[in-house]
């Protein structure tokens, strides 16, 4: 069993942690809040990579202490407990391996994710809110928090448009992967005639803005518009125009926020989701990708989807960027989706 020292490079971490650390000691760290908190993440995030590290290498000695045993006493009870144990450090380290090619500085934010169904009415609506459970279910599974910020219900069943923010260690890093157009085939539920149906949905993925990146939006660019709330809510839904959207003119970019019953609170989220987009626009800018940025935004049909689920007349799902293909549907659609982000984000740091 080797040393996964290699994996981390965990003495050039330690040495970064070392010289943040004399930062930190000196008198005037705090003069200048912005900078002092982003050195005390900085030094967190490579703590807890030195951390896991440490963790994987005790593990590595245990298992090595249970093959010892087996080897000495012929034990076939002690050989299993040491292939356990390589087994899962295997899959541990597979993970930090994978949350090591999260680098981009947007990476550890937050993500606002908004779903859009494509063209056809309450099919393609109730394929945008399946996909809605789907993320849900996979935040869970994370044990990232999850809050829906706006919701548009569709007529009949789905959804028309809904957007929701996810709260976790790498949350944007992860969900990138997602950002796309979905394709759905199965028998649908709303024909009589129990026809085949092909469905899309578009995923768009923002890093969260934090209140230390400055975004400045002139007041003057903005259009508000107020109106009675649509979503869940009990008694207190559309009595008062508490749901508030803003169209950022120069961009055209429209948010739209209605989570909270008060006026003034859903403004605010909204201005932080227009942050975020435009902010992530703006680094498309600098990065000189902003042909890549229209792309994501071609019709959402057929032959631009980046990944397919198929229920009739088979079960799969199959993504067209890594082609990684996946039988068991129902478990993808419950949250399994990591096999798909994992494959995405290695195939992206290849390039």
């Amino acid at each position: 069993m080797n040393s996964c020292g290699g994996v981390f490079d965990v003495e050039s971490k330690q040495k970064r942690v070392d010289d943040l650390g004399q930062l930190t000691n000196q008198p005037d760290f705090w003069n200048d809040a912005d900078k002092a908190q982003g050195i005390l993440r900085e030094q967190s995030s490579l703590k807890n990579v030195i951390d896991t590290w440490s963790k994987h290498r005790a593990d590595l000695e245990e298992a090595r202490f249970f093959l010892d045993v087996a080897k000495e006493e012929k034990s076939q009870d002690a050989l299993a407990e040491a292939a356990a144990k390589v087994a899962s450090v295997g899959q541990e380290m597979a993970q930090t391996e994978l949350t090591q090619l999260l680098g981009g500085p947007d990476d550890r934010r937050n993500a606002i994710v908004t779903l859009h169904p494509g063209a056809g009415g309450t099919e393609a609506q109730d394929w945008a809110e399946i996909l809605l459970r789907m993320y849900l279910r996979w935040c869970d599974r994370r044990g990232f928090k999850k809050e829906i910020l706006d919701y548009q219900p569709g007529e009949e069943a789905g959804v028309k448009s809904v957007t929701f923010n996810v709260a976790g260690d790498y949350a944007y890093g992860y969900l990138k992967a997602e950002a796309g157009i979905h394709r759905l085939v199965r028998i649908s539920p709303f024909d009589a005639n129990s026809r085949r149906h092909t469905s899309f949905a578009s995923v768009f993925v923002y890093p969260e803005v934090d209140d230390d990146i400055k975004v400045e939006i002139n007041e003057a660019d903005l259009r508000v518009d107020t109106y009675r709330s649509s979503g869940a809510g009990g008694q207190h839904v559309n009595k008062t125009d508490s749901a508030v959207r803003l169209t950022h003119l120069p961009t055209n970019i429209v948010v739209a926020c209605q989570n909270e019953r008060s006026q003034h609170k859903n403004r605010a989220m909204a201005m932080k989701i227009l942050k975020s987009r435009l902010y992530e626009l703006e680094i498309k800018k600098q990065k000189e990708k902003m042909e890549s940025y229209h792309k994501t935004k071609k019709d959402i049909g057929f032959g631009s989807q980046i990944r397919s689920y198929v229920l009739a007349p088979y079960r799969m799902v199959k993504d067209h960027r890594t082609d990684v293909e996946v039988g068991n549907a129902d478990a993808v659609l419950d949250g399994d989706i990591d096999q798909f982000i994992q494959a995405y984000l290695l195939q992206a740091d290849e390039d």
